[in-house]
């Protein structure tokens, strides 16, 4: 095995990016991270995530592999810059939670490119947040086309097994419709019930919903009360599939309140014994 560990690039040292750097070490291979904040280069090398970080790009040049850990808006950019340093055969791969514009627009510049996206994630966001075995038994989907090479597919693979996550196959436009129901669409939900609440005009009203607040709201505001740049780049990127979801949301959240205004309690029962029935199926 000696001289032939594998040399893995991450490229964005923020949550999921120290979190790969993490389990990626565990596994043995040589890490190298590229961070844009020199502070978050040494933090990343004195916590153990990589063998060695700085904030050049030509660092990657030598990797076999890179992971693209930025924010969804600064993975096309930052692809075509990485470019330039790398060898032909070096494999991209990303991790943003929205497939199909980052797929049609890297595929026909790098051939050796195959889209992810682990479906995990924490709160906190940032390097601080960044903890060993994030992705155990977490969905974890791949995106390959027709042209991506079965090579690439087969290393990225047995990376990502190595995780300890479930892998998916799928379409980037599939993917991207799925995670709108149950990824996106909550995010917006959430923030509509945060946003409903501080609607209340009755500042006593208002100041007694703050102090009763419990499990209930914390659950359900959890998502949207979350990093806006991430909901505003999930709206931006995956605009049409959000859209779509968000209408059917508002065609069944318009059903509730007629059954509620019409006094249907026998509707409302049945309604709420289905979705007791099938939540399982989603949390499974």
């Amino acid at each position: 095995m000696l001289g032939m560990v594998m040399k893995i690039g991450i490229l964005g040292l923020g949550l999921i990016g120290g979190c790969l750097g993490f389990d990626l070490r565990s596994q043995g291979y040589n890490v190298v991270g590229v961070s844009r904040q020199e502070s978050t280069c040494q933090k990343a090398i004195s916590a153990g995530i990589v063998n060695q970080a700085g904030q050049d790009l030509s660092l990657l040049a030598s990797t076999e592999v890179v992971f693209v850990c930025t924010p969804i808006g600064l993975i096309v950019p930052q692809v075509k810059e990485l470019t330039s340093h790398l060898s032909k055969s070096t494999i991209i791969t990303d991790v943003g939670s929205v497939k199909t514009p980052i797929v049609s627009a890297i595929t026909p510049i790098w051939e050796n490119f195959l889209g992810g996206h682990p479906m995990a994630g924490k709160t906190e966001v940032g390097i601080d947040a960044a903890e060993p075995h994030l992705f155990v038994n977490r969905p974890y989907v791949l995106t390959p086309t027709d042209t991506t090479p079965n090579h690439l597919v087969t290393i990225v693979e047995e990376i990502v097994r190595s995780l300890g996550a479930n892998i998916y196959y799928c379409q980037p436009e599939q993917h991207d419709r799925a995670v709108s129901w149950i990824s996106h669409l909550p995010v917006i939900v959430s923030a509509s019930l945060i946003a409903a609440c501080l609607s209340e005009t009755d500042p006593e009203i208002a100041q007694l919903a703050e102090n009763f607040a419990s499990s209930g709201f914390r659950d359900t505001s959890r998502v949207g009360g979350g990093n806006p740049e991430l909901g505003v780049m999930m709206a931006e990127y995956n605009r049409q599939a959000l859209l779509y979801s968000l209408h059917q949301y508002r065609e069944k959240l318009d059903e509730f309140i007629k059954m509620i205004d019409e006094e249907k309690w026998h509707n409302l029962q049945h309604k709420l014994e289905c979705n007791k029935q099938a939540r399982p199926r989603y949390l499974e």
